[in-house]
């Protein structure tokens, strides 16, 4: 086991800075969250790795200010290593640190035609290493960390350095390592660009597109409105709060009474007082003016539209849309990469639906409409001809 330090205090953070400053090479750099617990999905730890300086696991709760004044002059716009950066990047961006440029070992193993790229399999397969396993959904809020969960938040920095050459040499090797460092690129682009996601919303509920009338979907507007608030308050998980299914069965049925909340399907019973507390927030919603109850959200006009939609209102487009899918898995194959590595679904979609729409399936009109969907130019430059051949066919 790899040596290592926690650090949860400003005395320490500047220890640990004032070592890594004096490292060498990237960072290697990974985070532990606990959405599934809290509301929201801050970093709870923050594993740092390089060499010449060590490992360090940086304890931020309660100082976060303190982790961004010490560790963004040592940390920001260097050369990172992640693996499945997208989902460290923006908590790691709530903490003020920045890349100037990294290294996602997940999307390497993807460039490479691994279709399984997690990181004990890129691991294994790269340096002959087996990682524990066995930690990776605890409650990283939880203080003090057991030494088994610092162990083993340690091993997942521990070797992307060496995974992240191997892998370079590889993709190299194969001509893609060109492609991965714009996708790295992109990557670093666009988070600077929006670093959080988008807020969430009542519209957001998995489920709630199956809400026909406006009284289901006033009450679930104003159940998501008191989970939020609760969830926001206690800083616990919104899903704990309200599951997001049982929401939208209160929503269905509206239960007006506490025995009826009760009797709902998935209701947690033994929460003393919660049917009597949703069954107020579900009668102050039917209580409200109807004139004011949301109506079902229209579908965007101006982009693809949904697969039943597309397939019933327009066969010829979407029969153009499967030939693209089949044009895109046929140079995929031919890479030994993934078809959605090479092009992503939605913008094979968007591009799809404008070009056949405007009559404009020619390579140049393709290429240019890729470009504009966001991809880059190595997909551009490996599908263009192929996607306008589908669409002409």
């Amino acid at each position: 086991m790899p040596a290592f330090e926690l650090v949860a205090d400003p005395h320490a953070y500047r220890r640990a800075a004032s070592a890594l400053a004096r490292g060498r090479g990237p960072f290697a750099i990974d985070t532990e969250r606990a959405s599934a617990y809290r509301y929201d999905d801050r970093a709870f730890l923050v594993q740092v790795f390089r060499r010449d300086a060590g490992t360090f696991l940086i304890a931020p709760e309660g100082h976060r200010e303190a982790v961004r004044d010490i560790f963004s002059p040592v940390l920001g716009g260097g050369e990172w290593i992640l693996h499945a950066a997208g989902e460290d990047l923006p908590s790691l961006a709530a903490l003020g640190l920045f890349p100037g440029s990294l290294f996602d070992t997940e999307l390497a193993g993807r460039l490479g035609g691994f279709s399984h790229p997690n990181l004990a399999a890129m691991v294994e397969r790269f340096l002959g290493v087996t990682l524990e396993k066995g930690h990776g959904r605890e409650d990283w809020s939880t203080v003090p960390l057991p030494r088994s969960w610092q162990e083993y938040a340690a091993l997942d920095v521990a070797y992307l350095n060496e995974l992240a050459e191997a892998q370079a040499e590889y993709l190299d090797a194969r001509g893609f390592l060109g492609f991965a460092e714009q996708e790295f690129a992109d990557l670093v682009r666009r988070h600077r660009a929006r670093p959080a996601p988008a807020p969430k919303t009542w519209r957001d509920i998995k489920g709630v597109t199956a809400l026909r009338s406006p009284a289901q979907l006033q009450v679930a507007k104003h159940l998501w409105r008191a989970r939020d608030a609760h969830a926001r308050d206690t800083d616990t998980a919104p899903g704990r709060v309200l599951p997001n299914r049982l929401l939208v069965e209160l929503a269905r049925t509206q239960p007006r009474s506490a025995a009826e909340t009760a009797h709902t399907s998935g209701f947690p019973r033994r929460r003393r007082g919660a049917a009597e507390a949703w069954s107020r927030v579900i009668r102050d919603a039917l209580d409200a003016d109807p004139a004011t109850w949301p109506e079902r959200a229209r579908p965007a006009s101006d982009g693809a539209p949904g697969k039943r939609a597309w397939q019933q209102f327009y066969p010829e487009s979407w029969e153009a849309l499967n030939a693209a899918r089949d044009a895109i898995s046929e140079v995929a194959a031919t890479l030994g990469t993934e078809p959605d590595t090479l092009l992503q679904p939605a913008v094979a979609r968007e591009v799809v639906w404008a070009t056949h729409r405007g009559g404009g399936a020619d390579t140049h009109a393709v290429a240019l409409e890729l470009s504009r969907q966001g991809a880059r130019s190595w997909q551009v430059e490996l599908t263009a001809a192929a996607l306008a051949g589908a669409l002409r066919s």
